[in-house]
């Protein structure tokens, strides 16, 4: 893997700022916030012209087919800019279609989304907010030539603007962990469906969606009924990676407003960026945006090369939830008192970063499944020492662990 970007991702990247710094104020930010679409569309039409919303899809239903690498950077520069889109909703949920959906799924619901005249996104999260399969008990029942859905899902990005959701049920009654699982394609607007909206400290437009007989044909089924797993976890993995790389965007221009500011606020007379404590605290927050960037183009890199990325994933994930927020909190603090009004622009990254940190898992979550993943290894080296296995009652844990 190289870690410096290439002349095309160097061109995606700065076209992406110059077009969001010339289209995306700080004005319209605050004006979505109380907006009840929650963004502008005019500007969701403008960044289709740009090819964002196709970039990763098949060139048959009208997008790129490029790396998610690109679409990485692009969200990069959408957290920079903490620009008022849905692209995270709708990439994840068009691109499960993309890899795991039908021709027939594909053709009728990509052609619009590469357009800019669709907007998706995705539901999993419920009463236990893990990214595991053990969370989900929504319950989807057979019935005729489909099935019907009763639950709830909460935190589902965009519901309001969407147009159909990706929705996690299980299909088969009393199962539990991976199986019985079923991804489904539903119309938001379907019968059964209400949603409510929720407060966020990013002010984003989440909903909890209540599902009731909610009917879907079994053609908008993806993937094998009670087989969907697989597909939801790729599905999971790409939408942490892509939220890491918006929320590494949103950190690195809230640091850098820190650097600015700590060269003008002065104290005893002289700049604040002089006292060695300060510059201390720069340099750390330089080194947790940087390292977050490695991790999560790492993780990138290697979903598109098709090499395993969970570890990679959750270890970006981990270490871009503790880092990034530290790094915000840091900017805070440089910036003293002013820096948590709410007129001041600061507080917009702020509080989306730390609203991202809180998404898609926590550090302990993916340390968690970091540590399964080590465990399902044997043989694996740690601090130049294999770590000895014991299988006791179908759970492997580490022979050391017991001591």
């Amino acid at each position: 893997m190289d870690v410096l970007l290439d002349d095309d991702e160097h061109l995606i990247s700065d076209s992406a700022r110059a077009f969001l710094a010339g289209e995306c104020s700080t004005k319209l930010v605050r004006e979505m916030e109380s907006d009840d679409l929650g963004y502008p569309a005019e500007l969701w039409q403008k960044a289709a012209e740009l090819g964002w919303q196709g970039m990763c899809l098949p060139e048959n239903v009208g997008g790129s087919d490029m790396p998610l690498v690109h679409l990485g950077l692009v969200l990069h520069e959408v957290g920079r800019a903490v620009a008022p889109l849905p692209l995270h909703s709708t990439a994840v949920a068009s691109l499960t279609i993309a890899h795991d959906g039908t021709e027939d799924q594909q053709s009728r619901y990509l052609p619009p989304v590469a357009m800019g005249e669709t907007v998706l996104t995705w539901a999993f999260t419920e009463v236990d907010p893990r990214p595991v399969p053990e969370a989900v008990q929504m319950q989807a029942r057979e019935q005729g030539d489909g099935f019907v859905l009763d639950g709830a899902k909460l935190f589902v990005d965009n519901f309001n603007a969407a147009d159909h959701c990706l929705v996690v049920a299980r299909t088969t009654p009393d199962s539990e962990g991976e199986a019985g699982l079923t991804l489904f394609i539903v119309d938001t607007q379907a019968k059964g469906i209400s949603h409510t909206p929720l407060v966020t400290i990013a002010k984003d437009k989440q909903s909890e969606v209540l599902f009731e007989n909610v009917y879907v044909a079994k053609e908008d089924v993806i993937g094998t009924p009670g087989e969907a797993w697989p597909i939801v976890e790729d599905m999971l993995d790409r939408g942490t990676v892509l939220l890491c790389a918006q929320m590494l965007g949103a950190a690195r221009k809230d640091i850098e407003m820190a650097f600015e500011y700590s060269q003008f606020r002065e104290a005893f007379g002289i700049p604040i960026a002089a006292f060695q404590s300060v510059q201390h605290m720069c340099a750390d927050m330089v080194v947790w945006v940087d390292g977050g960037d490695l991790l999560t183009y790492e993780a990138l890199w290697r979903i598109d090369q098709g090499l395993p990325a969970s570890v990679e994933v959750s270890q970006a994930k981990a270490f871009c939830n503790e880092k990034c927020e530290a790094a915000v909190r840091n900017s805070q603090i440089i910036h003293g008192g002013i820096g948590f009004m709410m007129e001041f622009d600061l507080n917009l990254w702020f509080r989306r970063v730390s609203a991202w940190c809180m998404r898609m898992g926590t550090s302990l979550d993916h340390r968690a499944r970091i540590a399964h993943a080590l465990i399902d290894m044997p043989g694996t080296v740690v601090l130049g020492r294999p770590i000895p296995v014991l299988v006791q009652e179908d759970d492997a844990v580490p022979a050391s662990a017991s001591r």
